[in-house]
């Protein structure tokens, strides 16, 4: 027994054994052997891919936020990524073998006095050692690529004019506009304000060597194709140019979402790119004094989802980074399905101020007011003088001989200040006539309230109350919106609930509101002024059962309309164009409601993405960045 275990060769023993062996092949033929199978592995592995990548687009054309739709990209030959998924499959069912079949008998593997089973064993695990090491993870390298910068916009032009099927999917072989409206899949937008590498020079794809040659209408093909990035046109072209083709390309998407014909004119036609303006058309409507006008850029947002239905939304700003940071929000909410949108009250508001000559005549007066029967009485009163108008409401409040009377309005498409107001004094004119005492102080008491933080506006409304919401995939969260759901949702907690809390904000429950308001209002006409309540919003965040973002902001006094006041000037009316929501609806209130619904999603779109940067911590580097330019060399 002892002989035998004197003569039993080691491990050691058995590998010089083996090395001697392989020793016995030639070296060439062992190196081309090697060389030859490497090369035969890349050429199958990487070489004979697929030239098209497929990718699932979150969206919703039918109010279902989890409905996948696959879109084919050309993107060159692309490596065969899924064999190494089940390479490795292999490659771990082949080592769990091994060890189980070693294990079931290694008193016998390991007193076998055979020359090479053992050997065996401990070549093959090493094999598989190295491979989990070094190659364990590729087949998990193309999960990122695809969703952060391959671009979405599908098809490619087939001739020289513009191609409006790349956004429509229209498959009328003479490539015209579908009469129905169409959802856009996500804007390929730069993630500028919270991605790093969007500090830096991105590379552009290979493009024509004579690109500023080609024609306006050839470039726009290029960006409709994504060949070329809408945010890179300044860099390519000039400041000037990089306008005139963008607004092809602009015109193309908006008539694709309005089903029109392009010889009906394009959308952004009356929006001017060039010094202009009709002052006939501010004479005696929109401003006096008239010594010219000041320019301001408008960017548009989208396509932002709403309701089942694409939505761009122009923005008129002097703000870098704004734009850019609303369009990747809209971006990350189409991506999850869409924002889903509902008007809960809608009422303009005028609250006269009226004095008696006793607190007991003021207390009598709210009294009678609020009978249903007198309050009739007033209503008649007030429909006399609008044919749209419709008082709803009148809610007196008493301070001593004073007497608040709050009326709520319904106005149609129109914002409804004029509306409201002449309405009021019929409304007077009624009450002086049962109480001879009462005295109009003025007609707006400042309980209305116009242009001023007010918790009356926070509590009860004003214009239209609009709550919007969505959800968004964790993973687009951390592709697009680079953070987590739970740094959203705990930046949100401490900055816009505590924070907003303890400055005592009076509907300030939210990051920047203000900022997307006031956008959305200087570029579609509106009071600019009245940014003041209608920024009244509270953004709120929940991570749900499934770790995806539920977001929701709620509105409740937004002041807005399509008609009247600077909804006529040509730009601004180009605007509400574009937003689909021009003058008087087919039904009265629905484009001012339709309106209202955008500027609440599109302030969602602000919020999200400027608490991504923050919770990310990249928002004063990103303005750095993109909101600084040199000063002009003399």
């Amino acid at each position: 027994m002892a002989q035998t275990m004197e003569t039993m060769p080691t491990i050691g023993m058995r590998l010089d054994a083996m090395v001697a062996q392989v020793d016995k092949v030639p070296s060439t033929q062992l190196y081309g052997l090697i060389v030859a199978a490497t090369v035969g592995l890349c050429v199958v592995l990487l070489g004979t891919g697929n030239s098209n990548l497929e990718i699932q687009l979150e969206q919703n054309c039918n109010n279902d936020l989890r409905k996948p739709k696959m879109v084919t990209v050309d993107a060159g030959k692309q490596p065969k990524w899924h064999i190494f998924k089940w390479i490795n499959f292999v490659a771990v069912a082949a080592f769990l073998c091994s060890v189980f079949t070693f294990c079931s008998n290694a008193s016998q593997y390991l007193h076998d006095e055979s020359q090479g089973v053992l050997v065996q064993f401990l070549v093959g695990w090493s094999v598989f050692l190295m491979y989990f090491f070094g190659f364990f993870g590729v087949s998990f390298i193309h999960e990122d690529i695809p969703r952060e910068e391959v671009d979405v916009i599908p098809s490619k032009p087939q001739n020289k004019s513009l191609s409006t099927n790349n956004i429509s999917h229209n498959k009328n072989k003479n490539n015209s506009i579908s009469n129905k409206k169409s959802v856009h899949p996500p804007a390929a937008c730069a993630p500028v304000c919270s991605d790093p590498s969007s500090f830096r020079s991105s590379k552009v794809a290979s493009l024509p060597d004579d690109l500023k040659e080609l024609g306006d209408e050839e470039i726009a093909n290029l960006v409709l194709s994504n060949k070329i990035k809408d945010h890179m046109l300044e860099k390519l072209l000039d400041p000037f140019r990089a306008v005139t083709v963008r607004r092809i390309a602009c015109n193309q998407k908006l008539a694709s979402v309005h089903g029109r014909d392009q010889q009906n004119g394009n959308v952004l036609d009356k929006l001017p790119s060039e010094p202009s303006l009709d002052y006939s058309r501010v004479h005696g409507a929109n401003c006096e004094i008239v010594v010219g006008y000041i320019p301001l850029p408008v960017g548009l947002v989208g396509p932002l989802t709403i309701n089942g239905e694409s939505v761009y939304v122009p923005m008129a700003t002097t703000e870098g980074c704004l734009v850019a940071s609303s369009n990747r929000g809209a971006k990350a909410i189409t991506q999850g399905g869409g924002a889903k949108a509902r008007i809960v009250r809608d009422g303009i508001t005028r609250a006269p101020c009226l004095r008696m000559d006793s607190a007991m005549e003021a207390a009598d007066l709210k009294i009678w007011c609020e009978q249903p029967s007198n309050f009739a009485v007033l209503k008649k009163a007030f429909e006399s003088t609008t044919s749209f108008g419709k008082l709803k409401e009148c809610n007196p409040t008493v301070a001593g001989k004073n007497v608040y009377l709050r009326l709520v309005c319904f106005s149609g498409d129109a914002m409804g200040m004029n509306m409201i107001s002449k309405g009021s004094l019929a409304v007077i004119e009624t009450l002086q006539d049962k109480f001879p005492s009462c005295k109009l102080v003025a007609l707006s008491g400042n309980m209305c309230t116009d242009k001023k933080a007010a918790a009356t506006n926070w509590l009860l409304g004003r214009g239209k109350s609009v709550v919007v919401e969505c959800v968004i995939p964790k993973e687009v969260v951390r592709t697009t919106l680079k953070t987590t759901v739970a740094a959203l949702v705990h930046t949100n907690i401490n900055k816009n609930l505590i924070g907003s809390a303890m400055a005592g904000a009076i509907g300030g429950f939210n990051a920047h509101a203000s900022n997307i308001v006031t956008a959305v209002f200087l570029a579609t006409g509106q009071d600019p002024a009245q940014n003041v309540e209608s920024s009244n919003c509270i953004t709120l965040m929940e991570e749900q059962d499934n770790g995806d973002l539920w977001i929701c902001c709620t509105m409740p006094s937004i002041e807005v309309g399509t008609v009247g006041g600077g909804t006529s000037l040509p730009a601004q009316a180009a605007c509400l164009e574009a937003i689909g929501c021009k003058g008087g609806g087919s039904t009265p209130g629905a484009n001012a409601q339709k309106l209202a619904t955008v500027v609440a999603a599109a302030t969602m779109a602000g919020e999200l993405s400027l608490l991504a940067a923050l919770a990310a911590n990249t928002l004063v580097q990103a303005h750095m960045v993109h909101n600084r330019k040199p000063a002009p060399k003399k």
